[in-house]
């Protein structure tokens, strides 16, 4: 099992842990909602960091964006075996290619 995997599981069980024992489950307590508004919150701070080019504090930024995609996802019953199964859909596919699949992007 990769770490990826082993945090994905981690956070499929914290689901049904006692918020007050766990960031994670107070999180997933919180709803989807506040979910991805931390998703984004973590994704800017990455985004800070990697505009400033400090390769450690992006390492570290990085790594709470993968957290707190995971614990999205989970809010919403996504796994990380069902984004594993996307990216294998995709593979060997030109982004071009797959982007145009899509269609026409919705105004927004």
């Amino acid at each position: 099992m990769t770490p990826l995997q082993r945090l994905a599981a981690t956070i499929e069980s914290r689901k049904t842990a006692d918020p007050d024992s766990s960031w994670t489950a107070k999180l997933l307590a919180k709803g989807p909602e506040k979910c991805a508004e931390k998703f984004g919150e973590e994704s800017v701070e990455a985004i800070i960091e990697a505009v400033k080019g400090d390769r450690a504090r992006l390492t570290s930024e990085a790594a709470d964006v993968i957290f707190h995609l995971l614990v999205m996802l989970a809010a919403r019953d996504v796994t990380l075996a069902d984004v594993e199964a996307e990216l294998e859909r995709r593979e060997g596919t030109s982004g071009l290619t797959e982007k145009a699949a899509r269609g026409p992007a919705s105004p927004g």
